[in-house]
């Protein structure tokens, strides 16, 4: 088992395969290279990739494909060569030729050995100007195959070429394959040509120096000065300026390829950034929200801002996880995906259903595709047709998964941009949709916790209505008048749901008040009253035993403080009025007007008219005449077929709000 999860472990970098693969298109063109990575369990988008990795498995099936394929049993070693081609992916020449020489070169193998393999460990050891060792083991548990020690040999012959230089002598006396617990090499190659062609200039000139003084001797002196001389220096001077001019090409082609590795990874750190950003906004935008659909469009925000798409969409599966539902998305005309998807979606409960997004949300697997028309035999009619009218040529869906229950898909497609998809797309997009499946989860709780709070809240409203058939329906009346005061008033969403629960509950504490009393058919004494007023102290009382959180805390106090008056007149504790809590003055106006337009069992409804003539005239003793003034607009605008204007007797809200 142990050996099996090495296999599986990822090990090698993809340029590696890269190279092989750039080396097939190069001589070995027979070769169907699809097949070859379907054999080795690889996708061409992880080879493209350069941040992906390779198992011991996989290499080891693409070796031995690829060597059965090509005929060639040391292909290995050929395509360590090929590192150094032109149109190799520039694994040498971006980290070597820099550098200028290959002393620097082989002793930093060592270090950059770690940026290809994580299978062995590299050591380099200097034996003299053109002489190197590089010492390779294994890491505990790795067993590699002696393919890949060809493949190094030929990696080691590639940085000379990569100079150049004619193929080094290469000497092998430890190899892993042979018993040995290393694989040694001893790597000496001959001086560069720039300093082949110094030496040849300074024999050159010591030799044109030679002569120009030994003319004299055999020549005339003004033949030496004016044929012999000047040729000795100008032969001089244009060996020199060759050697110049190869020595800045050179250096032109080593600053060259440091520009082209500044510039990548320039833009690998630019794109990690952007990634921490959009990481970052997204889970600010999970932590913040508590709407699901207010999730869903600041993600897809995110995205769009954050991520180099020309599109993107999220599809959520229904409750009962029949079809797959678009639910945001941007870069697509709304009236084709609105038209198209949001009416019935894709099928999940149909086995003719098959298209990719269906398949991705089944199998929790991600997918990328880079031409559509490959896999058009695996879609369904449906997905098909979708995939044509929106113009999709290259996508990747990846699943949205809590807790191995899938929820939906997140997908991103590009119709102008012409570059390919690769291996870190999908990285990318696996490491955000867990994040969106947690957000919509949550949410999905807050939902579930909301409604049952609202279920045992109807419990409550509905024990007490159901006292008495003649003051049924005061609560929800109460409630809805309060909630349309607040929505006057612009208060936030979470204190008007605040004040929907206080006031729905804030008569609750008459459950304790008895019967004779709560349905006498005429006026009640002092006693009575006094009795009935208790029903605050209890609401209050019964509101703290519920735990409520947050802004909810609130509750048993608003609750208990409707029957308050801002002249100070009020009970149950006399409050004046900036000791009354805002919330209880919504209530007292909500429920004072309900009270006196419903019948009761010792008098008829008042008028309505009558009813807000009382709330006006009344402000500044019993009301908030800011309250007053938003119930009114409110009953006008919701509840009146005429508008209500206050008589000329009461005292105008303008003047009382002064």
């Amino acid at each position: 088992m142990q050996n099996r999860d090495i296999e599986d472990k990822a090990l090698y970098n993809s340029r590696i395969v890269n190279n092989y693969i750039k080396l097939i298109k190069s001589k070995y063109s027979f070769i169907n290279i699809e097949e070859l990575l379907n054999y080795a369990g690889m996708e061409i988008f992880q080879v493209e990739d350069e941040a992906h990795w390779f198992s011991q498995k996989q290499i080891n099936r693409f070796h031995k494909k690829l060597q059965e394929t090509s005929g060639h049993s040391n292909i290995a070693r050929e395509a360590g060569k090929h590192a150094a081609s032109p149109d190799s992916i520039g694994m040498m020449r971006r980290y070597v030729l820099g550098l200028i020489g290959p002393q620097n070169a082989y002793e930093l193998v060592a270090k950059y050995g770690s940026k290809f393999t994580k299978s062995s460990s590299f050591e380099t050891i200097r034996l003299g100007p053109n002489k190197v060792e590089i010492k390779v083991t294994p890491n505990v548990g790795v067993k590699e195959e002696p393919y890949q020690c060809e493949n190094r040999l030929g990696f080691w012959d590639a940085i000379s070429a990569a100079f150049d230089f004619d193929l080094p002598e290469i000497e092998h006396p430890e190899c892993v394959f042979k018993g040995g617990s290393s694989c040694r090499y001893i790597i000496s190659w001959q001086k560069s040509q720039t300093v082949n062609l110094l030496k040849i200039r300074n024999v050159a000139g010591i030799a044109l120096l030679l002569i120009s003084l030994a003319s004299p001797f055999f020549l005339s002196f003004d033949r030496t000065f004016t044929a012999i001389i000047p040729l000795s220096i100008a032969l001089f001077a244009c060996l020199s300026w060759y050697i110049g001019l190869y020595e800045i090409k050179i250096l032109r082609n080593a600053i060259n390829h440091l520009h082209e590795t500044s510039d990548e990874l320039i833009n690998q750190v630019n794109l990690n950034y952007e990634n921490s950003l959009m990481l970052n906004e997204i889970g600010q935008a999970l932590g913040k929200e508590n709407d699901l659909n207010g999730i869903l469009s600041k993600v897809v925000n995110v995205l769009e801002n954050r991520l180099d798409y020309d599109r993107g969409l999220i599809l959520l599966a229904n409750s009962n996880k029949t079809r797959l539902i678009s639910k945001a998305g941007y870069g697509y005309e709304l009236d084709d995906l609105s038209r198209f998807m949001t009416s019935s979606g894709f099928h999940l409960d149909r086995e003719s259903s098959k298209g990719i997004f269906v398949n991705c949300f089944k199998k929790q697997t991600p997918y990328l595709i880079n031409k559509i028309d490959e896999i058009e035999d695996d879609l369904s009619f449906r997905s098909l047709e979708f995939a044509k009218r929106m113009g999709v040529k290259s996508f990747i869906c990846c699943p949205i998964v809590y807790e191995d229950e899938p929820m939906g898909v997140l997908a991103v497609d590009n119709l102008k941009t012409k570059k390919s998809l690769v291996q870190r797309d999908i990285n990318v997009l696996m490491g955000i949709a867990p994040q969106i499946a947690v957000g919509i989860h949550n949410i999905r709780l807050v939902e579930a916790r909301l409604k049952q709070f609202q279920s045992i809240l109807q419990a409550l409203v509905a024990s007490t209505e159901a006292r008495d058939p003649i003051t049924a329906g005061h609560s929800l009346k109460v409630t809805d008048y309060s909630v349309g005061i607040c929505r006057e008033l612009g208060l936030p969403n979470e204190y008007t749901d605040m004040i929907r629960v206080a006031s729905s509950l804030h008569d609750y504490g008459k459950i304790g008040v008895d019967d004779s009393i709560l349905k006498k058919p005429a006026r009640l004494n002092e006693e009575e009253y006094d009795h009935i007023k208790t029903h605050v102290d209890k609401t209050r009382s019964i509101l703290e035993e519920i735990h409520f959180e947050g802004i909810f805390t609130q509750v048993p106090e608003i609750a208990a403080s409707h029957h308050e008056k801002v002249d100070g007149t009020g009970y149950p504790d006399g409050l004046t009025d900036e000791e009354i809590p805002f919330g209880g003055k919504i209530i007292a106006v909500a429920d004072v007007f309900e009270a006196l337009t419903s019948r009761r069992h010792y008098r008829d409804p008042m008028p309505i008219d009558e009813a807000l003539d009382y709330l006006v005239g009344n402000i500044g003793k019993h009301f908030d005449s800011g309250c007053v003034q938003a119930f009114i607009n409110y009953y006008n605008e919701h509840e009146s077929q005429i508008s209500y204007i206050p008589k000329s007797a009461f005292v105008s809200l303008e003047e009382t709000s002064n």
